[in-house]
């Protein structure tokens, strides 16, 4: 079961733009990979949606796409709705629940499916059975593309990333504030898993889901961006061929900081 509550989201909100190492990178990166021209329609549903960073910046950077953005955390979802609000019928916010496959009709004829940061809440089956559910429900030109924290194999890997995690953080803290006082607060919160580990989360390594990937069918997988853990994967449905229009890493960084700075007028 998924060990989150609406504390959780709040302190979330609050530290995300410190915990999360290289969020706009990370955002930017599975942004850049989705497989559509500009100018292309196409379905986004959004797993773990957050605070609707991600949705908006795809929104913003390919304007006719979609979005379904999906959230178990109530206040997660109004903080969604209100970011989103701006799109009209593009976005869509609804609530589920991750360890069930119910809400996987969403993905029904999708074009793309993307998680930021929710799958380490999903066991090893769990993470199996959604990518084998995504791969059958999606578009021929289908993407799964994930941002999540993985498992290290070997006690250097937990050392190398705790201490990794860390240094990111606390330059963020000092970049975001100008001091190191949100860095306190996440030693405080303990929210280094590899420094903390929690029995209630469980990643997995990111080569045995790269393999899972395969097994589901996809195709191209590959570890795109890696830095303090954490990992943007994902693979392709029929391979197909590129986008001739892709988004660039420039405009996609430009759409991914834009929402961020949209959330931090919202929040202060």
């Amino acid at each position: 079961m998924v060990s989150w509550d609406e504390g959780d989201s709040a302190v979330y909100r609050a530290l995300a733009e410190v915990a999360v190492p290289g969020r706009d990178e990370q955002l930017a990166t599975m942004l850049c990979l989705l497989p559509f021209g500009r100018d292309e329609a196409f379905r986004i549903v959004d797993v773990g949606c957050g605070e609707g960073i991600f949705s908006h910046a795809a929104l913003t950077a390919f304007p006719r796409a979609s979005v379904v953005a999906l959230d178990g955390s109530a206040s997660m979802r109004e903080h969604a709705e209100a970011l989103l609000g701006s799109f009209g019928e593009r976005a869509e916010v609804r609530g589920f629940t991750l360890e069930s496959t119910e809400w996987m009709d969403a993905a029904d004829d999708a074009d793309c499916v993307v998680s930021s940061l929710a799958l380490h809440h999903l066991t090893a089956e769990g993470k199996q059975t959604l990518f084998g559910q995504a791969y059958r429900r999606l578009g021929e030109r289908g993407a799964l593309m994930v941002v999540d924290v993985v498992l290290p194999q070997r006690a250097e890997a937990w050392r190398l990333y705790a201490d990794a995690y860390d240094d990111v953080c606390r330059r963020q803290s000092i970049e975001r504030t100008g001091d190191d006082r949100f860095f306190a607060r996440l030693a405080e919160e303990k929210w280094n898993y590899f420094r903390y580990p929690d029995d209630a989360e469980t990643p997995s390594p990111l080569s045995h889901q790269l393999v899972w990937l395969m097994e589901a069918g996809f195709e191209g997988v590959d570890c795109f961006w890696l830095q303090a853990g954490h990992a943007v994967f994902g693979g392709y449905k029929g391979g197909g061929t590129a986008a001739q229009d892709a988004l660039p890493r420039g405009d996609a960084l430009g759409a991914v900081r834009g929402a961020m700075d949209v959330n931090i007028g919202m929040t202060g």
